[in-house]
């Protein structure tokens, strides 16, 4: 294990960084955490929601959704967290009682606990998690830093990170560097500034366009369930959340080139296109607590920082979206993140105290544990959009192009019918076990295979493309 003591700077305050931060920190190091947004955590999860300004963040108020793998990491890591979340009127949830009604076979198993986790609405979460490390000895927090570059010497002919350098010229020194600054990160632009070589990165626009909506109950509870969390309908997908404090949100997302289905910015259409939907009209029954909040633009991008086994540089790593990140709608952003932290603080113990073999075993861990998660989102956003403009152009969808991709939809298929095969879906869902590791198992692939050949396709969970088109087209002739 390497030496306790050592400087570790981490830079952003969002979930990532925060739970990086209380990791090493509890690991006996000195961090110092540097976020840009100034604002101190609010004093109540109503404040949170109403006024925590995190321009830093752009999908900050948008539905976020913790899967079960992050929750275990929380309970394994930082149990008080959880604690807190709960006091703060977080959400036990248990997706596992969405099992379709279709399922027969429905008497609870050994390890179905896996499948529960906690959920609560980002400013909300992370407000609780601020407020943890704000209170985490050995760990200084220090809002309105904004970073401009990265402080680099050389060492063996690869450039070493030592510390970074403030906006307003302050130098901070360290060990080493951990960049939590998300999906925005300049990572790869200030190490080409310093004399690095390029990182290897692959990024495509997700596709999708997302309009999504808060409510509140008066007394608490949610709607029913009559659905997944979520539901393909033709040339668009409803999503549900439940979160915290009797709240929720509905998301219409659809293929960004969609240009009529722009128009669900509209409060009165997307209110009319979910009161379309039989199965999620009854998620409207609440107080609306936000606008129609659209939000595109988002990418599947994955970063590798080693190169022919070689560093581009030493003495930084990325860590969660900065490394690697996936459209919003599977929520799989902080499950992933928290997953990345945990083994990050186990690479730091073996390694921090050689920087390349740091470099290395964070690459193989990366790639073995973040990267599949990556490729199994692009497969899966390419097929739907796929799928979206064929159903826009009149045309029968084509055929899975992969083998995995097939086998997907043979998953999907008899999922809704097997208790196995809904189980293996979920836990793909739930970032517990990836597809690919579920289809090496020859005998349950034979039998999602049978099942998908046995089965009909679901009817409609929603208007037709015909149907969508006239009812966002209604107000305009009414006028």
């Amino acid at each position: 294990m390497a030496a306790t003591g050592s400087r570790i700077i981490v830079l952003g305050a969002g979930l990532c960084g925060l739970a990086t931060g209380m990791l090493l920190s509890r690991d006996g190091h000195e961090v110092t955490l540097l976020e840009r947004d100034s604002e101190p955590v609010p004093s109540s999860p109503q404040r949170a929601w109403e006024r925590w300004a995190r321009g830093g963040v752009a999908q900050f108020r948008q539905p976020h959704y913790l899967q079960p793998r992050g929750r275990i990491v929380l309970e394994e890591e930082l149990p008080e967290v959880v604690a807190a979340l709960e006091a703060a009127g977080a959400l036990r949830f248990d997706p596992l009682s969405l099992m379709p009604p279709t399922i027969t076979h429905r008497a609870p198993r050994h390890g179905d606990e896996r499948f529960e986790t906690i959920t609560a609405r980002r400013p909300v979460f992370e407000r609780v998690l601020g407020l943890a490390a704000d209170a985490e000895p050995g760990l200084e927090i220090r809002r309105g830093v904004a970073v401009r570059e990265l402080v680099v010497s050389k060492s063996n002919g690869i450039p070493h990170v030592a510390g970074v350098r403030a906006d307003s010229g302050e130098e901070l020194r360290a060990d080493l560097v951990v960049d939590a600054m998300g999906r925005r990160s300049q990572l790869p632009r200030w190490l080409e500034e310093a004399g690095a070589g390029p990182v290897h990165e692959e990024a495509e626009d997700c596709g999708f366009l997302y309009y999504s909506r808060y409510f509140r109950s008066e007394d608490g509870a949610l709607p029913e369930f009559r659905a997944p969390l979520i539901t393909e309908v033709g040339t668009f997908s409803v999503l549900t959340v439940p979160s915290d404090n009797g709240t929720w949100s509905v998301t219409l997302y659809t293929s960004g080139g969609d240009r009529p289905l722009k128009r669900l910015r509209d409060p009165d259409l997307w209110t009319a296109l979910v009161a379309a939907c039989p199965q999620h009209v009854q998620w409207l029954d609440g107080e609306p607590i936000s606008d129609v909040l659209p939000l595109g633009g988002l990418i599947d991008r994955y970063r590798r920082f080693n190169i022919g086994g070689r560093p581009v540089a030493t003495g930084v790593v990325a860590v969660g979206d900065a490394s690697v990140c996936t459209n919003p709608s599977n929520g799989r952003g902080m499950a992933l993140g928290l997953m990345h932290a945990q083994r990050l603080r186990d690479v730091i113990r073996a390694h921090l105290d050689d920087p390349r073999e740091l470099a290395a075993a964070w690459d193989s861990v990366t790639e073995a544990e973040l990267t599949p998660w990556y490729r199994e989102t692009v497969e899966e956003d390419r097929a739907r959009i796929g799928e979206i403009e064929a159903l826009r152009n009149g045309l029968k969808p084509e055929l899975a192009g992969t083998s995995s991709a097939r086998l997907r939809q043979a998953l999907c298929a008899a999922s809704v019918r097997d208790p196995d095969a809904f189980r293996a879906f979920l836990a793909s869902r739930c970032c517990l076990i990836s597809l690919r590791e579920t289809f090496e198992n020859p005998e349950f692939v034979e039998r999602i295979l049978d099942l998908a050949s046995e089965s009909e396709p679901p009817p409609p969970a929603g208007p037709s493309r015909a149907e969508l088109l006239r009812l966002l087209d209604a107000p305009r002739i009414a006028a």
